[in-house]
């Protein structure tokens, strides 16, 4: 990685930065009940800590191994290794399911870890199940990942133009009573345009770019953009480099799209969302292996992001660009921590 101007590395660090999605639960899920906890504690902790994060969003992702017979069964699998993870490091991370169990975290200088459905398998038409999820922990929810659920269509289906199910209508007034928040990330553009229509709470977009610098499905265009802000929610930045740019994979470039987004709706709807994947790539399918379907476009990576501990390159590239910290600050985790205050795992009673 290369060196960090000693301001930027400072300003890093004292700042609270929020990922609102990395899928290491897949690769810790892989270890035995037993041994999950050390080997976060040896191969995550040290990469969290490098890169600074405050706040990480631990998303539960079902691959093609398990879908759909096995759909209920691994997603219960991985959400109780999130909370053996946490169980196991007590001083280091806590699971948190309000704003207040997020600042309670931060104040003991622990990560504060919130448990996320990717793609929602599990659910089916039974959308109960967010009840039963929701005691278990999980806080967000995005209802698809490329591909066709029975609540919705993912980007890869964009062609179909489809709306929500019937299931899907229902899904989100149950998480928007419950206090699970709604990620329109991987959700189909017509999709992402009817939950809009109904949400009646800040939507989030956990691992999204800018449409109008990467025309990908799996982009937002800048409407949606400011559809997304104008609920009150907040946008995530991807790094994957396969949804930054064709051929240009660089830092540089990943915060071309932070600057754009921001240029459209304002920092305070703009948040980190970096996706990082090659780790776990290379844990399931060999480190040679760049073979993740991204929605019909091969994974590929940022140079110095394939990681948390590259986030620090990010407030380098914003305070070289001249950046006034409170902007930065913003973007690296102050957009999603006052969202995170201010909703998770609020009941619509009690708001």
């Amino acid at each position: 990685m290369p060196a960090i101007a000693a301001a930027a590395a400072a300003l890093h660090q004292q700042a609270i930065v929020v990922d609102t999605h990395n899928d290491l639960l897949m690769v810790c899920a892989r270890r035995r009940p037993s041994e999950q906890g050390a080997y976060f504690r040896a191969a995550w902790l040290p990469q969290l800590h490098a890169g600074g994060v405050k706040i990480q969003v631990l998303p539960v992702f079902i691959d093609d191994d398990f879908r759909p017979e096995g759909a209920l069964r691994q997603t219960l699998r991985m959400l109780e290794t999130g909370w053996r993870i946490a169980a196991a490091n007590p001083e280091a991370v806590q699971i948190c399911l309000t704003g207040a169990d997020v600042d309670a975290a931060l104040s003991q200088e622990r990560i504060a870890l919130i448990l996320a459905l990717e793609g929602c398998e599990a659910v089916g038409t039974d959308t109960a199940l967010f009840e039963t999820f929701h005691r278990l922990g999980v806080r967000i929810a995005s209802f698809t990942h490329f591909r066709r659920t029975m609540l919705a269509d993912g980007s890869a289906e964009d062609a179909t133009g489809s709306l929500l199910t019937q299931a899907g209508i229902e899904a989100v007034g149950l998480c928007e009573r419950l206090g699970i928040m709604l990620d329109v990330s991987h959700l189909g553009a017509t999709c992402t345009d009817h939950m809009l229509e109904l949400a009646s709470r800040p939507i989030i977009a956990s691992h999204s770019s800018a449409h109008a610098l990467r025309p990908h499905h799996r982009n937002l265009t800048d409407d949606r953009l400011r559809a997304i802000a104008a609920t009150g929610g907040v946008v995530g930045i991807n790094a994957l480099a396969t949804f930054i740019d064709e051929r240009v994979h660089t830092v540089a470039r990943v915060v071309d799209h932070i600057e754009h987004a921001a240029s459209i709706v304002g920092v305070e709807h703009v948040g980190l969302g970096p996706d990082f994947y090659k780790e776990i790539s290379n844990e399931l399918h060999g480190p040679a292996v760049e073979s993740m379907d991204g929605g019909g476009t091969l994974i590929t990576y940022v140079p110095g992001l394939e990681g948390p501990s590259g986030l620090p390159m990010i407030t380098d590239e914003l305070v070289r660009r001249g950046w006034p910290e409170d902007d930065i600050r913003q973007v690296l985790g102050g957009s999603f921590h006052a969202l995170f205050r201010r909703e998770l795992g609020l009941p619509a009673s009690q708001r």
